[in-house]
């Protein structure tokens, strides 16, 4: 699940260091209606494991949908699931994500401007599902995480190059999206 709408998304801000993440670019109004109204018309249960980056719109997001399930077990924080460190684009315009989308195609191993690497950040996204493989066997997860963390995730699920993240469908705020065989 991607955070619902941000006070940064607002903005068209990016913030993706912890510095200025963790406790800052909550959710709006709109998204906790957003996350109120995903978690509503979800398959999730009561039993869903909640598992989520610790950025507040991430936490927000999670705390929303396990009160809106009633979930058993407290939400689980994970720097793991943290936005992608867009480098020195730090705290500028959100149109500077397609500078960035469009290096990734041709350089998925390669930093620019100190982005953090469609490589690395598939590298972390499989340590976190290698590590919820070994502690979970039949329980239904959430994920909660930004954009393009989860959007390079979803390639490898889809068998497709993690260069090509911007190919699928971008996921909307509060959405919802399952990972591997439907």
């Amino acid at each position: 699940m991607r955070h619902g709408e941000s006070f940064a998304n607002r903005r068209g801000l990016i913030a993706s260091k912890a510095v200025n993440a963790l406790d800052n670019y909550g959710l709006t109004s709109i998204g906790k209606e957003q996350t109120n109204s995903a978690a509503a018309s979800s398959v999730l249960t009561s039993q869903t494991i909640i598992i989520s980056s610790d950025y507040l719109r991430a936490r927000e997001t999670a705390e929303t949908v396990a009160k809106e399930l009633l979930c058993d077990t407290p939400v689980t924080l994970s720097a793991l699931l943290r936005e992608r460190d867009f480098g020195q684009y730090e705290l500028s315009n959100d149109t500077n994500y397609s500078q960035v989308w469009k290096h990734d195609l041709h350089h998925p191993n390669g930093s620019k401007n100190s982005v953090e690497t469609v490589t690395q950040v598939l590298a972390r996204m499989n340590r976190l599902i290698t590590d919820l493989e070994r502690k979970f066997e039949s329980e239904q997860l959430l994920l909660v995480s930004h954009g393009d963390v989860l959007q390079i995730l979803d390639t490898q699920y889809r068998g497709l190059n993690p260069a090509l993240h911007r190919s699928i469908p971008p996921l909307g705020n509060a959405e919802i999206r399952q990972l591997g065989p439907n």
